[in-house]
């Protein structure tokens, strides 16, 4: 598996035709990596040969390190997935559904119909949402002045719901609140909580929410892309103290780490004699957990920050714990029932158990769903398939 000089190919085209600064991208099976390549500078503004052990802002792809971390807490029998979160986040306890707005522009409120539990919010069916996504959440923000999560700021959680908890489908906050729970639960922030029980069993040296010194020297630069197609090097700081540790999404990573990441998941939770989860565990989170519910199209509310995002349109996508499924195969690519997510700066994953392979695409642009960097994506996919 893996066609190695078409996945070259389309890597080095991307770079050459101005689509991305550089790129790194992997692909490995249970017994080890496949491809493992970069191609192009760390970015516009830093001519650095771009190298697989460059330092990536990884955003939402940190949500799958997260559910990890609460499963291990179910299999422990500390947590249920069907159980209020109340006694452990007061906030989860009594939630509000945001109905809309009355005429003098005040948010409409009500109390939700049940509680949420940590299956709606591994699944994105507890009714948080992001404003990036939906324009009544950003008109929330604004009207109460609250920050946005990816802020660091705690108040950004206390963030009222847009429909009740398992009526529908909506990306949002929800594995924040995920990385609260664990939080309490332990009794330890998630950087502890991560480094004992999962980056560090794993040996993903590379990955945390505050990166070291030899991690920042090796960082990628953001990029954000303009109307005409361009590419401009943009700021993008690392949050040196936040009020929270973004479960869902604070991570810094390298495309080895992640590998190793997605790789235990297709080992059934084992890795180089480490178990971080039970094999029943693993089966279970790659489950479709959102019944006659489908994933729904993410249309932006603030294009700078993301295009209109609706991966494989023609196909069916429920949730898993942590997990997009695609519930068709994918012409020569990911079979049925494959997991994958994605990150703010255009990162993206797949992890396939029926045909034994996992995917890992990094960069830094902006705003997501980055037409060139999905079709990159694309080819990438087929390439490592055509083999």
């Amino acid at each position: 598996m893996t066609d190695t000089a078409a996945a070259d190919r389309v890597l080095r085209q991307a770079v050459e035709s101005g689509a991305v600064p550089g790129v790194v991208a992997l692909a490995g099976t249970a017994a080890g990596p496949l491809y493992q390549a970069s191609f192009g500078a760390r970015g516009l503004a830093d001519a650095t040969p771009m190298t697989l052990d460059t330092v990536f802002a990884i955003f939402s792809m940190t949500k799958a390190i997260t559910s990890v971390a609460a499963m291990q807490l179910v299999e422990a029998g500390r947590l249920a997935l069907d159980a209020p979160l109340g006694e452990w986040c007061p906030h989860l306890a009594a939630p509000q559904v945001l109905e809309g707005f009355d005429g003098e522009g005040r948010p409409r409120l009500r109390p939700a119909k049940r509680a949420v539990t940590l299956r709606h919010l591994l699944t994105h069916t507890a009714g948080f949402s992001y404003n990036m996504w939906n324009p009544d959440v950003g008109r929330y923000m604004q009207v109460t002045a609250m920050p946005a999560a990816r802020t660091g700021k705690l108040a950004s959680l206390n963030m009222p719901l847009v429909f009740d908890p398992g009526e529908r489908w909506q990306y949002g906050i929800n594995t924040d609140w995920v990385g609260q729970v664990v939080e309490a639960v332990r009794g330890a922030p998630l950087p502890e909580v991560f480094a004992a029980y999962v980056t560090g069993p794993l040996g993903m040296v590379d990955t945390a929410f505050v990166p070291g010194a030899a991690q920042r020297a090796r960082r990628a630069g953001m990029h954000q892309r303009g109307a005409d197609g361009s590419l401009a090097a943009i700021d993008w700081p690392i949050s040196e103290a936040p009020e929270f540790f973004g479960g869902g999404g604070g991570l810094y990573s390298t495309g080895p780490d992640y590998l190793r990441f997605t790789r235990m998941l297709l080992r059934g939770g084992e890795l180089d004699g480490v178990r971080v989860l039970r094999p029943e565990t693993v089966a279970l989170m790659g489950e479709n957990h959102i019944g006659a519910l489908e994933m729904e199209p993410m249309p932006t509310a603030i294009p700078t920050l993301s295009n209109d995002f609706h991966p494989f349109p023609a196909v069916p996508k429920n949730w898993g714990l942590g997990f997009m499924r695609n519930t068709r195969d994918l012409p020569g690519g990911r079979a049925a029932g494959s997991l994958a997510w994605a990150g703010l700066g255009n990162l993206y994953f797949w992890l396939d158990p029926a045909r034994d392979v996992s995917g890992v695409l990094l960069t830094q642009v902006l705003p997501f769903g980055d037409h060139a960097v999905l079709e990159l994506l694309a080819g990438f996919e087929a390439a490592v398939y055509a083999g």
